[in-house]
């Protein structure tokens, strides 16, 4: 029988709403199909639709969106807590779109300083060429951020557990003095992903994610995602984006990877929910390791946001980093792992370590990630599904060695 559509939806809790979505009208399948085509034929009623401007209404062209990647923004925005989302091919895709669908010539940004290396290098060498200026700061401290506003600050950039030192940013300080000037939050959730926190809740107005990491959580998929819950946007703000920045770019999302991220999204709960516990047993044991000269996790007392994260988030979230004192026995410790794997990206359901100084962050000046906090022996962890205890003893073993 089909779905009554009279019948009021109860407001669903996080695990329902990343599990629940519509059957599929056409074939009443419970898995959204995937829509493949790249064209798309036109009636006379569909084609004066677009000629009307409704064209997320008719299915135009591939590069415009597809319906399985229409889904995808659907279930964003129910798992982010937003009105709207606007996919896309890349997580950096969705900064940029988002950034140059705000931005003009002239604008001024606000940042912290400690960001991901392709935002960092993004804003530091990037937009510059067109005349928008970036101002990094310490996000933990509100009046620097008050001290870097100008009358010409048009957004407030920020990462909810920041790449990779996991420091915390107090969300309503810093959103109350944007919005007092009426600047835009924009705020990357992918280290945290919808199920540790929401920002959206916090007031931030949008939120972007790469959705190849928890989002995906199978290291098999790349996307991206901006959703909004904004009062300074117009409503239809992602749209107009759509068709502005991100088709005239050429960044759409893959059918099949929006199906792919569609199906992540259903189990996000019960991975992060186990990868977040593994990541606390772990850095709890690496904190009181000999070998371990520094852990950062925003669940140890030792984090320096700890209280803020303990008041902002009910989970800690799943990454961590140490700190094993220099470059040469950071390789010997990620090398010499045999459960966890030495790669790049995060999120998936397998223990993945990096040395951010000398991979993601490569390409940022010495000195830069020095006054981001990034040393040369820190080792970051994305904690996956292993047994915790398999992973510990993998971790101790690598540390014997190294």
């Amino acid at each position: 029988m089909p779905t009554d559509p009279t019948r009021p939806r109860p407001l669903l809790r996080f695990d329902s709403r990343a599990v629940f979505y519509p059957p599929d009208e056409a074939t009443r399948a419970i898995t959204a199909p995937i829509g493949i085509g790249s064209s798309f034929q036109y009636d006379a009623v569909s084609y004066q639709r677009v000629v009307d401007g409704e064209r997320k209404a008719v299915n135009i062209y591939g590069r415009c969106g597809n319906p399985t990647e229409y889904q995808f923004e659907a279930q964003m925005a129910a798992i982010e807590g937003g009105d709207a989302c606007l996919a896309t091919a890349s997580g950096m895709a969705a900064v940029s779109v988002a950034l140059f669908g705000l931005l003009k010539q002239g604008d001024h940004i606000v940042c912290d300083w400690t960001t991901y290396s392709s935002t960092h290098e993004l804003l530091d060498h990037r937009l510059t060429d067109y005349g928008i200026s970036t101002t990094f700061v310490d996000m933990a401290n509100p009046a620097a951020v008050r001290g870097a506003l100008r009358p010409n600050t048009r957004v407030l950039y920020v990462e909810t557990i920041a790449n990779p030192t996991m420091k915390v940013t107090e969300m309503a300080p810093i959103v109350e003095l944007a919005h007092e000037r009426g600047v835009v939050v924009v705020c990357d959730n992918t280290f945290a992903s919808p199920f540790v926190m929401r920002p959206l809740e916090h007031g931030v107005d949008l939120v972007v994610e790469s959705a190849s990491k928890f989002i995906g959580g199978h290291s098999d998929v790349i996307g991206g995602a901006i959703v909004m819950k904004s009062a300074l946007l117009p409503p239809d703000f992602l749209e107009q984006i759509r068709w502005n920045t991100m088709v005239k770019w050429g960044a759409p999302l893959a059918p099949f990877n929006a199906w792919l991220l569609l199906r992540g999204i259903q189990t996000l709960p019960v991975r992060v929910e186990r990868q977040c516990r593994t990541a606390a047993s772990l850095a709890a044991h690496l904190e009181a390791h000999p070998r371990v000269a520094r852990v950062w996790y925003p669940g140890l007392p030792s984090h320096p946001q700890h209280e803020v994260a303990r008041r902002q988030m009910p989970r800690y979230g799943a990454m961590l980093a140490f700190d094993v004192g220099d470059a040469d026995r950071a390789l010997r410790v990620v090398t010499g792992l045999e459960l966890a794997c030495f790669a790049a990206s995060l999120g998936g359901v397998r223990t993945t370590t990096q040395i951010p100084a000398t991979m993601a962050f490569l390409d940022i000046p010495e000195g830069e990630r020095a006054r981001m906090g990034i040393s040369p022996g820190m080792v970051r962890v994305s904690a996956g599904l292993e047994d915790p205890d398999d992973l510990i003893a993998d971790f101790d073993a690598a540390l014997a060695a190294a």
